[in-house]
């Protein structure tokens, strides 16, 4: 798979620059798994952390389902990897995890959030978590681009420990 990511714009509304930004990580973290085996993605190459670049793409898949189909959307729906027992298990079970299926379940709970926040009228919506919490679509999109370009540099790391590629 050859992934091309595009730069955000210089100069653009509020809506179309975090749009932008958001695509702009979630390109960056498919960069960063791109042409590694299942092996190499399942690696967990920074010990004693138990992070893969698996484990990242099975989380962002998470975070992308908790934010906006169970928050924005307001849908009680159970998360893929992560149960009450295994709260962690985007990342404790990438071992036997099928590789195609994980990177399917991610790129469509991104197509999937840039529906609803498509949407949305304005940045201005809010939704209400489980726990009584209201957010605005504008602080999801902000705390989106945050959570991306944080595991963006654990993608580095990993994946500069993995076969020395290193860029942005």
């Amino acid at each position: 798979m050859t992934v091309k990511r595009t730069d955000p714009p210089l100069v653009a509304d509020e809506r179309g620059m975090l749009d932008a930004w958001l695509d702009f990580h979630r390109d960056t973290l498919a960069l960063k798994c791109d042409g590694l085996t299942g092996d190499q993605l399942r690696e967990r190459a920074v010990p004693p952390s138990n992070l893969s670049l698996l484990g990242l793409v099975r989380h962002m898949a998470e975070v992308e389902r908790q934010w906006f189909t169970m928050v924005l959307g307001g849908e009680q729906v159970a998360f893929h990897y992560c149960t009450d027992d295994n709260p962690n298990a985007e990342f404790d079970d990438v071992d036997g995890a099928d590789v195609a299926e994980a990177f399917e379940t991610w790129r469509s709970e991104c197509a999937d959030a840039r529906r609803r926040a498509a949407a949305a009228p304005s940045l201005d919506v809010t939704a209400t978590s489980r726990r009584g919490e209201e957010f605005s679509l504008r602080w999801i999109m902000v705390h989106m681009v945050e959570e991306y370009a944080r595991h963006n540099g654990h993608a580095d790391l990993l994946r500069e420990r993995i076969d020395g590629t290193v860029g942005d």
